[in-house]
């Protein structure tokens, strides 16, 4: 038993989401009611997996258990990036996982690196292979504080070449797909053995001789458990999985064996809902059933290393069936799609952007040379200042690499420079090809890097390679209605989303009508230091005039900028931006149109913003997207107050006779019941959130909503619920002697059985989980009885 050993990877990874012109992730419809698919992904398979259930035979919460430090793992740099941000307990969960996994395999760490941004490597130049296997690399020793042993190949798309920068980067081993193995033999013997289809032995090792005298290892995984585990529902039960892992292994084989798999880490919990709860079970039942020992590559290879060699087939994945055809021509892998559909607008869309990334080339290069030692090796180490874009930082970076003290305009022509190339490799993420139509939003968001190279290249260069661009994208065609070509899907999909200093002004200055702005503010990747600022009112209309300075904290491009902003009531807005340098005396124009404001007459003010502002113009409709919902509900929140009071009032009045012919069977009158609709649900949210537990206030509203027979908002109420559990909880692990805290959370677990829907727990039972683990020592007596009642009413096992 004690040489076998099971290893489970996940190939943990989102493509890169954000707007090139925002650095962030915009509202994802598709993701409702997540605001985008990252966080939606997160919340079913990445914070899972960081604190997984094992229940015991009551169905009851035994252990939480984070799965990374058990497991073989790799996370995509670019969402390791976002989640730092966006979900930093469950980020911070991935990074401990691999301290503790070190203790438990030999001062080996679980997880692994990835090159940069998921880019087919065997359909890059050499230059951009060295760039992302370079970036993962300093990627992951940021991030996990130490050199990474192996890397994870986007869609284990291998060729030679990519090996070899590999090797001379100093990564060990890798893990590919057995039918990318193309022959095997003994160390030190000159016979090699052709691997029949299905016939790779995947329980151990191999070493890769390389051209350059350098060596790679490679762990080919198995591939018919990791397919069941995809796509055959093998993790619809953990101790069949367990099983089917712990049963690949060979009677009598005389030597240690491996049996390990490798599939997407989104496998576990987003693709199949609770696979992460088989996985954990899993991992606990193999090591206590003594069917084998968990371990993870770089362990078992300091203790087996490879005793045969193998040679693999260059220009394969576990994706495609035609080697690395998917993500340039239209092979016949897709993943569904209408009848009829096709992929051969993969071919015009790597055409175009093998055309623009060589076109960059020469820009590049022209405009590095003289200010920069070694552009080539500039871009490589770029990848620093992307994980700290702090000031200093950046000036350290410039005078690394400048050759000579750089002026400020040729410090931002740098920084372009840099962002120019890293659009031109996020341009080839992977997911642009692989799923089925050009129109969508994988392959429209590649397109929109691309769109934002151009736009650089363009201010760097002065030449405009835009239309040549859109002239070898129009070749592709989308399936979608209308069959539309790339250049519409650019103008109507790509084109929107352009952002210059002026409509990033006309954000900040429509928002600061709403919003007491001081002196400097951000929002995305800008800032703006607002140099002077007036405001004037009339009734309901307001006026903001003033200037400012608009930076970005990306490329350190700066302008100078006067705005005049009027808000005439409700949704109707106008704002005029202009840059200092356009036109003559631009302050006397602002107060100009103070001064016909001041007289009443906005129609005047309105005339003055249109001839001096000209196309500088913009509405509500210039607000960056979840900035303009928060000035809409700011702008609505009046409003919902009056239509409330009314409802209110209705309700009130009219709450006796609604019960009376609910009784008599009578329908009550369509605005009776939407009053009281509105009523019970704003209610019952706000009791929520004022954490009022206590009273019986709750049950109370939850009886008349029977009574009247009224529909409830579950998802609304759902997180407020949700929200208000989890900051009990967390105030209580932060002081386990919080007792307002505690009878707060008592009231709020009673009252679940009264809720006609069910509140998603799952945070609550973490921080209630922790405090039991952490704290329960410590409560005596009645406090001890209240831990027991809040495990049992939230299904944890209590002991």
């Amino acid at each position: 038993m004690n040489e076998r050993y099971v290893c489970i990877h996940g190939h943990f990874y989102q493509p890169p989401r954000e707007n090139p012109w925002l650095e962030a992730i915009q509202a994802q419809p598709s993701a409702h009611p997540y605001h985008d698919w990252n966080e939606k992904v997160t919340a079913e398979c990445y914070a899972a997996n960081a604190s997984s259930r094992i229940l015991d035979r009551r169905g009851l919460i035994k252990e939480m258990i984070n799965n990374y430090a058990m497991m073989s793992f790799n996370f995509g740099p670019t969402l390791l990036s976002w989640m730092e941000i966006k979900a930093p307990e469950v980020y911070e969960a991935v990074l401990e996982a691999d301290r503790l996994s070190r203790e438990m395999f030999s001062g080996h760490g679980s997880a692994i690196a990835q090159a940069y941004n998921h880019m087919i490597l065997p359909l890059a130049n050499r230059r951009d292979k060295h760039t992302q296997i370079a970036w993962g690399i300093a990627d992951f020793r940021r991030r996990f504080g130490r050199f990474p042993e192996g890397m994870w190949l986007p869609e284990t798309g291998v060729d030679l070449e990519s090996l070899e920068i590999m090797a001379e980067q100093g990564i060990s081993f890798t893990i590919l797909a057995p039918h990318q193995a193309g022959r095997v033999r003994n160390l030190g013997s000159g016979r090699w053995k052709e691997i029949p289809t299905g016939g790779m032995d995947t329980t151990q090792p191999y070493v890769l001789r390389l051209p350059s005298g350098r060596s790679i290892v490679i762990f080919f995984y198995n591939g018919a458990i990791s397919r069941a585990v995809a796509f055959e529902k093998l993790l619809s039960d953990g101790e069949t999985f367990a099983l089917r892992l712990a049963g690949e292994f060979s009677e009598g084989s005389g030597r240690p064996q491996l049996s390990h798999i490798a599939t997407d880490g989104e496998t576990y919990g987003h693709h199949h809902r609770f696979g992460d709860m088989a996985l954990a079970y899993a991992l606990r039942y193999i090591p206590a059933r003594n069917l084998a020992r968990l371990t993870i590559y770089g362990e078992y290879l300091e203790k087996y290393p490879p005793s045969q060699e193998v040679e693999i087939i260059e220009n394969t994945s576990w994706s495609c069936a035609h080697g690395i055809e998917r993500w340039r021509s239209d092979c016949g892998c897709r993943l569904g799609g209408e009848q009829g559909w096709n992929q051969a607008w993969r071919v015009p869309l790597r055409g175009a952007l093998d055309w623009l990334r060589d076109s960059l080339t020469k820009i590049f290069e022209e405009s590095a040379q003289p200010l920069l030692k070694e552009p080539w090796s500039a871009r490589n180490e770029y990848i620093k200042v992307i994980l700290d874009r702090s000031e200093e930082n950046i000036e350290a970076f410039l005078a690394r690499h400048s050759t000579k003290e750089l002026r400020p305009e040729e410090k931002i022509k740098v920084l372009s420079l840099m962002e120019m190339q890293r659009n031109a490799m996020l341009m080839y993420t992977s997911c642009g090809w692989f799923f089925d139509d050009l129109a969508g939003i994988e392959t429209v968001q590649v397109i929109q890097y691309a769109a934002r190279a151009l736009e650089l290249a363009q201010n760097l260069s002065g030449r405009s390679l835009e239309d040549d661009f859109l002239g070898r994208l129009e070749k592709a065609r989308s399936n979608a209605q209308g069959r539309p070509d790339g250049r519409r899907i650019y103008e109507e999909k790509v084109r929107p989303s352009f952002l210059d200093m002026e409509r990033v002004a006309a954000h900040f200055a429509i928002s600061s009508l709403f919003q007491n702005k001081n002196s400097h503010a951000e929002t995305y990747c800008y800032r703006a230091t607002i140099e002077d600022r007036r405001v004037c009112r009339a009734g309901r209309s307001k006026l903001v005039n003033g200037r400012m300075r608009v930076r970005s904290r990306i490329t350190w491009e700066e302008k100078g900028i006067f705005f005049s902003a009027l808000h005439m009531g409700d949704h109707n807005i106008v704002c005029g931006v202009g840059r200092e340098a356009d036109g003559d005396e631009p302050g006397r124009h602002l107060d100009e149109i103070a001064q016909a404001f001041s007289k009443g007459s906005i129609p005047e003010s309105l005339r003055i913003m249109d001839k001096h502002f000209g196309r500088g113009i913009h509405s509500i409709e210039s607000l960056l997207k979840d900035g303009q919902n928060e000035v809409l509900d700011l702008i609505l929140e009046p409003s919902l107050k009056e239509a409330e009071a009314v409802y209110q009032k209705l309700y009130e009045d009219n709450a006796p006779l609604m019960r009376y012919l609910k009784e008599a069977g009578a329908t009550p009158p369509r605005m009776l019941y939407m009053a009281a609709e509105a009523v019970l649900n704003t209610s019952i949210r706000r009791a929520f959130e004022d954490m009022n537990f206590i009273g019986g206030e709750i049950k109370a509203l939850l009886d008349e909503v029977r009574t009247q027979g009224i529909k409830l908002d579950e998802e609304g109420l759902d997180y407020a619920a949700r929200n208000i559990f989890v900051r009990l909880g967390k105030l209580l692990l932060e002081n386990p002697g919080n007792s307002d805290a505690m009878e707060r959370l008592l009231g709020a677990v009673t009252i679940l059985d009264l809720l006609p829907f069910k509140i998603n727990l799952w945070e609550v039972q973490n921080a209630v989980y922790k405090l039991i683990r952490l704290h329960s020592a410590s409560f005596k007596g009645v406090s001890n009885n209240s831990l027991r009642f809040l495990a049992e009413r939230l299904f944890i096992a209590f002991e």
